[in-house]
């Protein structure tokens, strides 16, 4: 104990130096925290993209693809699927929700979807969150009445009221616009970090609004043009759409039901499991996520090589301290373990600073994160595997340490005294 007392009072004789290398390990221990902390808590939200649904089902595809399309709003479907289809599913015993999702249109380069009211009502994210309204409504019995996620409003500056026009197609720049049939901004979505942020909800009768005047592909032109407020007294039922979630009623039936959906006979189709196509996606990205840990942890050892640096530096300046622990009768294994507990002690409060400035970051951007990327960083305490991080870092101090020991350990009471020219 008189050695680590000793140890403390020769830091508090250098403190300057002492503080700036602790300063340097908080650092280097809040960035390895803070990117394993993210990293863990980015994979739990990305596989919360969606959450609650049991079943995604598209065009017979790659499971990949129909993820990319139908969650995040990336790439196109292969095909669509008959609406038929979708009631016959929708209507089935073993099902408790459906929400159909029909895309392929867009405006200034965010993705545009039909779906029905079932979407704000059952679609969840992240820990089993809901959708909210920021302000607003929902889209009602008008086909053409818009609910925009929050990028969006955010960085079009739309506000409730506003009109918009559409465009066909999913490019930034499109020369085939809906110029015919503008929108109204009826409600905005508060932000969640996901793709639902950069989407326009619009209804199914909408979406079957805007293009019911187009023959193979192409608008219709003079005479043959359909008015707002003449598809707004027609039929809207759609012919086909893109995808839909399912919501299963137990979840005992998911598989059964998966392979009724894959197995039918009316046209092909693939239902997937949103978490293992999310686990399978975010395994693409494995690479990616271990050398940005590699980073965080050769940032910890500069931190400690930091260490070693000064308290080897400071040896030359304590020779005469050395020396006198040594005439009053300190073993040169003392004079060791008082480096080494040094070494330590700076290790241990830089481990402690660094957790502290790891909570307080955390606490101070915690909504700013979760409302800007999704990812929802809880004031929890360490895991076991942080806890080992934090254990490697002071056994990692310990072995540093000890090369100025062994240095220090060599020295001898005569080398100490002599004065050098």
């Amino acid at each position: 104990m008189y050695l680590f007392r000793l140890a403390l009072a020769s830091l508090a004789n250098r403190r300057f130096t002492a503080l700036l290398t602790v300063f340097a390990i908080a650092l280097s221990v809040c960035l390895l925290l803070a990117v394993e902390r993210v990293r863990t808590e980015a994979r739990a939200s990305f596989a919360s993209t969606i959450s609650g649904t049991d079943l995604v089902v598209g065009a017979r595809s790659g499971s990949i693809n129909l993820l990319l399309y139908s969650v995040f709003r990336i790439g196109n479907a292969t095909n669509n699927i008959r609406w038929d289809s979708f009631e016959h599913f929708a209507n089935s015993k073993q099902v408790k929700w459906a929400i159909p999702m029909s895309l392929g249109d867009s405006h200034r380069g965010y993705r545009v979807m039909g779906t029905t009211g079932a979407y704000f009502e059952h679609y969840h994210y992240g820990r089993g969150q809901a959708l909210q309204l920021a302000g607003g409504r929902a889209f009602e019995t008008d086909p053409f009445e818009v609910v925009l996620g929050a990028e969006v409003a955010d960085a079009l500056k739309y506000k409730l009221g506003d009109k918009i026009v559409l465009a066909h197609g999913v490019a930034s720049i499109s020369l085939v616009k809906h110029d015919d049939k503008p929108f109204t901004v009826v409600g905005i979505l508060q932000r969640t970090g996901t793709p639902v942020d950069r989407t326009l909800h619009i209804s199914l009768g909408g979406m079957e609004a805007l293009h019911i005047d187009w023959k193979n592909g192409v608008p219709a032109r003079g005479a043959g043009r359909i008015s707002a407020d003449q598809a707004r007294n027609m039929d809207l039922t759609p012919q086909a759409i893109t995808a839909f979630m399912v919501g299963l009623n137990s979840k005992i039936a998911t598989f059964s039901m998966q392979r009724e959906i894959n197995e039918y006979r009316g046209e092909p189709l693939l239902a997937i499991l949103p978490g293992v196509a999310l686990q399978e996606l975010w395994s693409l990205m494995g690479t990616a996520e271990q050398a940005l840990f590699v980073v965080s942890l050769f940032v910890v050892i500069t931190g400690l090589i930091g260490m070693l640096t000064a308290i080897l530096t400071s040896l030359n300046e304590r020779r005469r301290e050395m020396a006198i622990l040594r005439s009053v009768g300190a073993r040169p294994w003392h004079i060791a373990s008082l480096l080494v507990l040094e070494a330590f002690a700076l290790a241990c409060s830089g481990v402690v600073l660094g957790t502290v400035l790891l909570y307080v970051g955390i606490a101070s951007a915690q909504a700013y994160v979760q409302a800007n990327y999704g990812i929802f960083l809880p004031l929890a305490l360490p895991s076991p595997y942080e806890w080992t991080l934090l254990g490697g870092i002071l056994g990692a101090a310990l072995l540093m340490g000890a090369i100025p020991a062994w240095r220090a350990y060599r020295q001898s009471l005569a080398d100490g005294l002599s004065i050098r020219v």
